[in-house]
This record gives structure tokens, C-alpha cells and sequence, in this order.
């Protein structure tokens, strides 16, 4: 080895204690975390999937990270109060938002936001998705989504749709239906989708995007007929019933999903340690059992991943919200 070579090898060699040195450095710097329980604000009331999903999860984040992790129900103005509280809280990782995708997506465009969604909460993962139906009340002569949308042609205004609500996923999925097949039905929100499939059931609506939990029993039992699912892909639980895409509306996606958000400025390290233990919390066999269980499926991503997924519906659901003239102010 030759003097020059000895040289850049020492140079090398201190270069990288260096850094090992610098990066040991910033690790103690980094305060320890979690140092109290974690709040986790479910902005929806007790009882429903968001809820039923954070009270799965938290048991198994708090044995993971030394500290309870408390759920906190804010329901409220459309899921947009405890969504402040989180962009509102310290950035230190000890307050923490579980999301509805529609909250992030559509409430934008139909509330005035006390906060920025984008600069105000910062995304951890995505951690499922609620699969979502078409059904109609048997008395309806359609067995398939095209011959739906061939007697709603026929007769334009004659069927009406049940919801859970003005801007939720059941609305803005079958007003997506409307604008892609060029169709006139009449819409009938109600508070909630449990409501709001008694209706399909009764026949006071004709048909409903609805989630799987609250429909399957009824489809089951020949109460409800299913003409495709709405989400990229067909159910687990109904193998056989082709998705909208195959039904012939290519890229007609419309599901609900949850994730986990924090403060804007919450530091890297937190999040990904968050984000390490929820998806190690979703891979439990009882997590797992439970999920199926209220028809959700375990879907991660990454913090960026989750952002554009984001972006993307929004920009979906506008083009669907301005044509369907959607406001709740």
C-alpha cells in the first residue's frame, strides 16, 4: 500500500467515525418518545368501523411502545372537530388523528376548513379499507350495473339512491356512478349507512353504495341484490360479483379507508416510529380477525404514498362535487 492510498483510507475511515459520531449525536438528541399516553382522537362517535378499528389497534400500540394509547371520540361537523384538535395539538407525537379518507379528501371542498389538511397533518400510513357495494332493492328489473343504469335512462329520475349523509362516501360514490353513466336518479341522505340500507331494505330507496358490513347479511339473505363492489378490486367476501370496472367504468373507484395522521410538524423520528408499530399492530391474528369481521382489509402505505392518495381523490371527487352542485354550507 502506498503512501497516498494509506492516506485516503485514514481519510475514509475518519470521515465515517464522523459521521457515526454525528449521527449518535442527533439520536440523543431526539427527546425519548412516547413519555405519557397517547390520545388517539377517532373523530366519528363510538360503535362505527373507525372507531371499532382504533380500539383493535391502540391495545397493541401501547404494549409496543411502553404508554396507553387512549381513545378519544370528538365526533362533530362532519369528522372536522377532532381532525382540529390533532392539527391544533403539539407536534409531539402524543396526540394522533385516525382519519376517514373523505374527511382528508372531500371535506375540503365542501366545509370551510378551520385548518389546512395539507400543511396543518402530516400522514403516517393508511391502515385499511372498508369495501363498499352496489345493491338494490329486489324489487328493482336490473341484475347487473348495465341494465341499472339502461332503466335509469328510461326512466331518468324515477330511482333515488339512499346515502349516509351529504359528502359521504356512499353520496359522492353513487354520484360518481351518475356522472360516469350519464344518468338522472334522485338522492335521499339519512343519518348514517344503517339508516340509510333500512330504506333500501323497505323500498322507500331503490338502490345504495353501501359498506359491506351493513349490507352482506342482507344480500345473504336475498334482501338486497348486489350488482358489483366499487373498490380496485373484488371483495374477498363476494368473489363473484365483479367490480364497477368490469362492470364497464374503467378507473371507478369508491371505498372508505382509514389512516393515521399527526401534526404538521411532527418530527421524522416519531412518525416512523408510529408508523413501524401500526403496521406491526395490523398484522395480528386478532387485529386481522376483527378487521374481516367488520369487512375492512389492511392497507399500508407510506407517509408519501398516503399524501398523494390524498391529492388524487380530491381532485376526483371536485370534478364529481361541482357537477352534483354538493355544499353543506
Amino acid at each position: 500500500m502506498n503512501g497516498r492510498t494509506q492516506f485516503t483510507h485514514v481519510t475514509i475511515a475518519l470521515a465515517l467515525l464522523a459521521m457515526g459520531a454525528a449521527t449518535g449525536v442527533a439520536r440523543a438528541a431526539e427527546p425519548a418518545y412516547p413519555t405519557r399516553p397517547v390520545r388517539l382522537i377517532i373523530p366519528s362517535a363510538p360503535g362505527g368501523g373507525m372507531d371499532t378499528l382504533g380500539r383493535m389497534l391502540s391495545p397493541k400500540l401501547g404494549d409496543a411502545m411502553g404508554q396507553l394509547w387512549v381513545v378519544d371520540n370528538r365526533p362533530g361537523a362532519g369528522n372536522n372537530l377532532g381532525a382540529e384538535i390533532v392539527a391544533r395539538a403539539n407536534p409531539d407525537g402524543h396526540t394522533v388523528l385516525m382519519a376517514l379518507g373523505n374527511q382528508l379528501t372531500v371535506n375540503p371542498l365542501i366545509y370551510k376548513m378551520p385548518f389546512s389538511v395539507e400543511k396543518d397533518l402530516r400522514p403516517i400510513t393508511m391502515l385499511a379499507i372498508a369495501e363498499h357495494i352496489l345493491v338494490v332493492h329486489p324489487s328493482v328489473q336490473a341484475r347487473t350495473v348495465k341494465e341499472l343504469v339502461a332503466l335509469a335512462k328510461q326512466k331518468p329520475g324515477a330511482l333515488s339512491y339512499a346515502s349516509g349523509g351529504v359528502g359521504s362516501s356512499l353520496h359522492l360514490g353513487s354520484e360518481l356512478l351518475k356522472k360516469r353513466a350519464g344518468i338522472d336518479m334522485v338522492h335521499i341522505p339519512y343519518k348514517g349507512g344503517g339508516p340509510a340500507a333500512a330504506a333500501v331494505l323497505t323500498g322507500e330507496s331503490q338502490m345504495m353504495i353501501g359498506t359491506l358490513s351493513s349490507t352482506i347479511q342482507y344480500v345473504s339473505a336475498g334482501r338486497l341484490r348486489a350488482l358489483a363492489s366499487t373498490g380496485a378490486k373484488r371483495s374477498k367476501v363476494l368473489p363473484d360479483l365483479p367490480t364497477m370496472v368490469e362492470s364497464g367504468y374503467p378507473g371507478f373507484e369508491a371505498d372508505s379507508w382509514f389512516a393515521l395522521l399527526v401534526p404538521g410538524a411532527t418530527p421524522n423520528g416519531i412518525v416512523e416510529r408510529i408508523r413501524n408499530e401500526a403496521l406491526k399492530a395490523l398484522q395480528h391474528a386478532d387485529v386481522l380477525a376483527g378487521m374481516a369481521r367488520q369487512g375492512l382489509s389492511p392497507e399500508i402505505s407510506t407517509p408519501a404514498e398516503l399524501a398523494a392518495r390524498v391529492k388524487r381523490e380530491a381532485a376526483m371527487w371536485a370534478d364529481v362535487i361541482k357537477d352534483a352542485k354538493i355544499s353543506v354550507q
